[in-house]
């Protein structure tokens, strides 16, 4: 395909992309209300984010993640902002008992399930891949493994709900990119498996729906932390990336990008390999004197 063509190909796809946008299903935020929602991940950052927004929207929470005193005082928050209810339980997603435990438990507490929104990570260094094999391993129970656990002890009950399934991803589980190779390993995994998953239900009829949310640089404290003098990028709000993801969950979208420009980064990808390259390294700024020492997120 010459140049000439693939910009035609290109243009005619983002026209496409702005007709669907346009005519996707509308967000009823009357819908959430006592909603029943278990979000993973929600002492900080976007997971935090999350829950706050589903208070407001009225909706019935339980919230996890392994710092029970943190979400001790997110979900007092949330029943300020209007939740219905709000509870909390403490887990390590690197526990297969705890990842299974947590779903039991929003489903007791809550008499069902409507949504499951999986948001968690691991700590994970970012720097120069060192070889360290192991921790690739634990990271891929946490940030993966995890997931496809609490997915498969959900889905009887999302089943009878007509419920969803919201995958917090990323755009590295798209475009491979340098310094967080383990972590990027665990999102293309997340992004094969749901993505496979979703043909899967829609051949079954099944009234649960899947949406993949991939999410760019969003300014958590945990990211600035891990990208200090190592890139040089707008990083967008956490609070409008969790209203993103809530609104797609809720409007039964496949997959949704946000900020805008992860969606035409994917599409530049596989067109200009060259360009794409160049432009992902010229990013980024390494030094091997700066960049060696791990920095860890939580």
């Amino acid at each position: 395909m010459n140049l000439y063509a693939k910009l035609l190909l290109l243009g005619s796809i983002c026209v496409a992309f702005v007709a669907v946008r346009w005519s996707a299903p509308s967000f009823n935020k009357e819908s959430l209300k006592g909603a029943r929602v278990l979000v993973t991940g929600a002492s900080t950052g976007i997971g935090e984010q999350l829950a706050y927004h589903y208070a407001c929207l009225g909706a019935q929470l339980v919230i996890t993640a392994r710092r029970g005193n943190v979400l001790e005082q997110v979900v007092s928050k949330c029943l300020e902002m209007g939740a219905q209810t709000a509870l909390f339980i403490p887990a390590d997603m690197a526990s297969p008992s705890d990842a299974e435990s947590v779903v039991q438990y929003a489903i007791e507490q809550l008499g069902g399930l409507d949504y499951l929104v999986l948001n968690h990570i691991g700590p994970s260094p970012y720097r120069i891949w060192d070889g360290d094999v192991e921790h690739t391993r634990w990271l891929l129970e946490v940030n993966f493994l995890s997931y496809a656990q609490m997915t498969q002890k959900a889905l009887p009950t999302l089943e009878k709900s007509n419920g969803s399934i919201v995958v917090v991803s990323s755009l590295l589980g798209k475009i491979c990119g340098p310094f967080a190779l383990p972590y990027a390993a665990t999102k293309f995994a997340l992004n094969g498996f749901f993505g496979g998953l979703q043909h899967e239900l829609a051949m079954q009829k099944s009234n649960v729906s899947i949406t993949i949310c991939i999410l760019g640089l969003i300014d958590t404290d945990s990211a600035m932390e891990k990208i200090n003098g190592y890139i040089n990028m707008t990083a967008y709000p956490a609070h409008e990336a969790a209203w993103h993801i809530i609104e797609a969950g809720a409007s039964r979208q496949s997959e949704t990008f946000y900020p805008w420009y992860t969606f035409y980064a994917c599409l530049f990808r596989d067109w200009f390999p060259y360009f794409r390259d160049q432009a992902i390294q010229n990013s980024y700024t390494y030094n091997p004197q700066i960049n060696k020492e791990p920095v860890t997120g939580s």
